[in-house]
């Protein structure tokens, strides 16, 4: 059976083996002209990114790029890539990369007839609202790994470097017009990256899974998309040419995002705060605090992943989940605490003070609180 399709949920999207060729269909289809290609400085002399400029130019739409963006994109990475975008009369944006590359290209497209400074659209109530938006500018985006979604999300993830804050922000039109998934991009990904940002979709789906509220569509998306995870991860890992499990992760880390309008929780609202204080890999983080928030939300939780578990074929209910989760990541080279991931010398104060502020809390199915937060750190610790 062919890995195939043409969907338009949540946004158009264009998946396959070698479809990175109709990148320049899809600018047109998403009304670009001259787009800018935004990636992270890692990919900017790779072969993929070289091809995709070829391409891009060979369909008569120009040939730029900007690679400032830092692992965990900044306010500065903005400011400078507005800057080099606005000068250079883009209309459109190419988000191409992994998280990073992704969030950071989301945002410029957003900013980019904006007058109001960037904090001023942070995930807070309707502060969406104070954007123009005709001043936001269309996005294809261009996965190259299989973790964090970005280019199914309708939001950016952007670091305050005053305050070492990542902030979430927001717009519905944040969302990419078109976007072109193909495995073959993935296939160089080294085995590290290939573990974490997995591991990233896969606490995606957890958290959403989780996660209180209603919504049985993102439910079941959730529930199958960890099925991929646990099916092929561990395949992709061992084997990065495998072009299928390569196609099933890309799958995975989609559904995540799109999962997770549901919600995310406690992992989520630890990692963010690590990541922005001792710049660690985010998908890693979240790995790394699963199995604490696991047990932290087992009161709530339990019953619900019995039948998540059967789903999977785990056996022992939730209990079993556990168990694997462990394995999974002892077995993709995952450190045990944040302590062997290199966060030393924590100022826990500030740690659980950012936790209970980040929008991922109000998602969790036990309420997080200043006492539990810190207890949690030191658990991860």
């Amino acid at each position: 059976m062919a890995l195939t399709g043409n969907w338009s949920y949540p946004t158009t999207m264009r998946f396959g083996a070698g479809r990175i060729a109709e990148i320049g269909e899809a600018c047109r289809a998403a009304g670009i002209a001259k787009p800018l290609l935004v990636t992270d400085r890692g990919l900017k002399s790779m072969d993929i990114t070289t091809r995709t400029l070829d391409l891009i130019e060979a369909a008569g739409l120009g040939r730029a790029i900007f690679a400032e963006v830092d692992p965990n994109p900044s306010d500065a990475n903005v400011e400078e890539g507005l800057k080099f975008y606005r000068d250079g009369g883009f209309d459109g944006v190419i988000a191409f990369g992994g998280g990073s590359g992704l969030d950071l290209a989301k945002t410029l497209a957003f900013m980019a007839g904006q007058t109001r400074p960037v904090w001023d659209f942070e995930d807070i109530g309707d502060w969406w609202t104070r954007a123009d938006p005709d001043g936001i500018h269309p996005i294809v985006a261009v996965p190259t790994t299989a973790g964090t979604g970005s280019e199914v999300g309708r939001a950016s993830v952007i670091t305050n470097s005053a305050t070492h804050e990542k902030k979430i922000i927001f717009h519905p039109k944040m969302l990419p017009a078109v976007v072109i998934c193909d495995p073959e991009l993935t296939v160089g990904m080294p085995k590290h990256i290939t573990a974490g940002t997995g591991l990233d979709a896969f606490a995606h789906c957890v958290e959403a899974y989780s996660s209180p509220h209603y919504h049985p569509m993102s439910q079941g998306i959730a529930l199958e998309g960890m099925r991929l995870v646990k099916d092929y991860l561990p395949r992709a890992y061992d084997d990065g040419t495998d072009i299928e499990s390569r196609a099933n992760m890309m799958s995975a880390a989609a559904m995540g995002a799109t999962a997770f309008q549901k919600g995310l929780g406690a992992i989520h609202a630890l990692s963010h705060p690590i990541g922005a204080h001792h710049h660690t890999h985010h998908g890693t983080t979240n790995a790394v605090c699963m199995p604490a928030v696991l047990q932290f939300n087992a009161p709530a939780i339990r019953e619900r992943f019995g039948p998540a578990a059967a789903y999977l074929g785990i056996e022992g209910g939730f209990d079993g989940f556990c168990a694997f989760v462990d394995q999974l990541n002892d077995s993709l080279g995952i450190p045990k605490t944040l302590t062997d991931l290199g966060v030393t010398d924590p100022d826990l104060d500030t740690l659980v003070e950012a936790a209970l502020r980040d929008p991922s809390t109000g998602g969790n199915p036990i309420e997080m609180t200043a006492e539990n937060t810190r207890k949690l750190f030191e658990a991860c610790l």
